[in-house]
């Protein structure tokens, strides 16, 4: 954790956009909400009175697990934990304030929220420490079945977004590894040899190896030692061998996402190693494993966690680091492995997150940061969604359009009930080329690459209401017509489990082979696409969202102005066109033939959810 000047925790939450949201939020009680409070005492503490990560972990482990025993009515243990990041430290006598709470169940796993804060008792001070999601599975019963559990039902605004949103970070957790891999094979990542100097620390000097025995104390009440527990532990060994390659107390300021291999229980013997993997220029990485064993047979491999430290100077800034020379073969996996990582960190920091608000309209396509991206651009969509200040400009012939206004964002949402079946629809609007049929703003569109079955790249040409060139609206000459173009990134997704809709989510990228070009604009999409919802009488309410760029505000503000009714002409169009072909939806085997790039994430999107 790090020695930044905390600041108010209600500062950084981010603003709700009605205030009777906020009324009815604190009104509602979440069934699977579990508090914990603690008060920092000398024995949680560092040398330096600040609260361990250990003692938090078990802390942060012990609240999720009540919270998913209370939904599940059974014996849960953990499966995983997402990346943490900790944002500031506690010293002894403040309070840390935790609140776990089960954002969604799939079959017999479930995800639950962690929300760490501090409070200071003396000066009515609050302010976030973390933020995590953890996974944890139900017990096999005595007849060894999985326990199926029961959904959850969403009621406040917040829960709804993590809850819709929760299905796609499920999706990032199983490519996790992947990734890694790719990001290897790719042979992007430089090799050790390039930066193992004269004055290079030998890796094996950072080498810790420590035993635990696992008594009652460390395990929970149905024997098996406390996840938090052991990485509790996994936090002490790495913290000694990051402190011998910097001779100097590190703070520890990420975890990466780690799972679960199997279970340890009270008796078994848990040994612990922890090595510098790499040091960059003022952070290192730390692998740790887990293994547990008995007095006779082999070792078993528990869990494996990566740790990234600082060392700090006296005014909270990071100090330089000695550089590391790996141990030869396995040493060298591990420090190209650790540069890979670092740059899937970079990834989720740059697209996943930033807020809205400040994210670049588009960001450069990459193979590698396609998991990202596709999880940004849904779960942008789906947010966008759920705003619950949605107003009501204009309705003409059952065709809504919606207006939300959020600090200097317009977004605009128009929608319809179509007599068409939501799989029907979803597989007419999912190929984006056919929209050329239906909408008079796309001149061309064309399938510039497919991802995988779920990810597409197109190029969109449509008219410009900028009457100029590239950088020059007043430069063409007259009567020329002015067009521009999009590289949109279209990710479509299938519902989970009943009552989700259909998600069709574009956004801006950037790819080098696709660059602006002298004869259009190039236009941006920051957040748009389309939900399909599934109602009574086998119809589909379909809704259209987009935030607005600069290229479409032109287009919104006259509708909502009633000075154009283009929405109400290009909705009526789609509507037609989807009962019109309804009878004979293209098939899915035949939709975006065209260029396909192999993804090393394929075997995700074959996976149900």
């Amino acid at each position: 954790m790090t020695s930044m000047e905390p600041h108010d925790f209600e500062e950084e939450e981010e603003e709700e956009d009605d205030d009777e949201i906020l009324r009815q939020e604190k009104e509602s009680l979440n069934p699977t909400e579990v508090r914990m409070s603690q008060i920092v005492m000398p024995c949680h503490c560092n040398h330096r009175q600040e609260l361990s990560v250990g003692q938090l972990l078990k802390w942060m482990d012990s609240t999720a697990c009540l919270s998913a025993e209370r939904h599940a009515g059974s014996p849960c243990v953990t499966a995983s934990m997402d990346d943490i990041h900790f944002e500031h430290t506690i010293s002894v006598g403040q309070v840390v304030n935790i609140q776990a709470k089960v954002n969604r169940a799939f079959n017999t796993s479930m995800e639950v929220g962690i929300q760490v804060s501090c409070e200071d008792l003396f000066y009515d001070r609050h302010w976030r420490i973390c933020h995590a999601f953890a996974t944890f599975v139900t017990q096999r019963t005595n007849t060894g079945q999985k326990v199926t559990l029961r959904p959850i039902v969403p009621q406040t605004h917040k829960e709804k977004v993590e809850y819709s949103i929760a299905a796609e970070r499920r999706r990032v957790r199983m490519v996790h590894d992947d990734i890694i891999k790719d990001l290897l094979s790719s042979g992007s990542i430089q090799q050790a040899d390039s930066l193992s100097g004269y004055n290079a620390v030998p890796a094996e000097k950072t080498k810790v190896e420590s035993v635990e025995l696992v008594l009652p104390p460390h395990a929970n009440h149905q024997v098996n030692t406390f996840g938090g527990q052991i990485m509790a532990w996994m936090v002490n060994v790495a913290t000694i061998a990051a402190s011998r390659l910097c001779q100097a107390h590190p703070t520890l300021r990420t975890i990466d996402m780690f799972t679960f291999r199997g279970p340890s229980m009270v008796g078994d013997r848990l040994l612990l190693r922890a090595i510098v993997n790499n040091a960059f220029k003022s952070s290192l990485e730390v692998g740790v494993r887990a293994e547990a064993y008995q007095e006779e047979g082999p070792n078993r491999h528990i869990n494996s966690a990566f740790m990234t430290f600082e060392v700090l100077d006296k005014s909270g800034k990071p100090c330089n680091l000695p550089r590391i020379r790996p141990e030869p073969v396995e040493g060298e996996r591990r420090f190209q492995e650790a540069i890979a990582r670092k740059k899937i960190r970079l990834d989720r920091k740059y697209i996943i997150s930033c807020k809205q608000s400040e994210a670049p309209l588009s960001v450069p396509w990459d193979p590698r940061n396609q998991v990202y991206l596709s999880y940004n651009n849904v779960s942008a969509l789906k947010m966008l969604a759920a705003k619950k200040s949605w107003r009501l400009s204009t309705e003409k012939d059952q065709v809504c359009l919606y207006t939300l206004e959020q600090k200097s964002m317009l977004s605009i949402r128009v929608e319809k009930v179509v007599d068409v079946p939501a799989p029907t629809a979803f597989a007419l609007l999912a190929e984006l080329s056919n929209r050329t049929h239906w909408d008079i703003h796309y001149k061309e569109c064309e399938l510039i690459q497919r991802v995988d079955d779920d990810d597409f790249i197109y190029r969109v040409v449509t008219p410009s209401v900028y009457q100029g060139k590239v950088g020059s609206p007043t430069s063409s000459p007259q009567g020329e017509e002015i067009l521009q173009d999009f590289i949109l990134l279209a990710s479509v997704r299938k519902p989970c489990s009943p009552g989700d809709p259909y998600v069709i989510a574009l956004r801006s990228v950037s790819l080098p082979t696709h660059p602006p070009f002298d004869k259009c604009n190039r236009g941006e999409v920051l957040c748009a696409g389309f939900t399909i919802l599934e109602t009574e009488n086998n119809k589909s309410l379909i809704s259209y969202y987009n935030q607005a760029s600069p290229e479409v505000l032109p287009y919104i503000s006259n509708d909502v102005a009633g000075l154009s009714s283009s929405f109400y002409h290009t909705f009526c169009a789609c509507s037609k066109y989807l009962i019109q072909n309804k009878l004979h939806p293209p098939a899915e085997a035949d939709q975006h033939q065209t260029l396909e790039t192999p993804s090393p994430t394929k075997t995700l999107h074959s996976t149900q959810l």
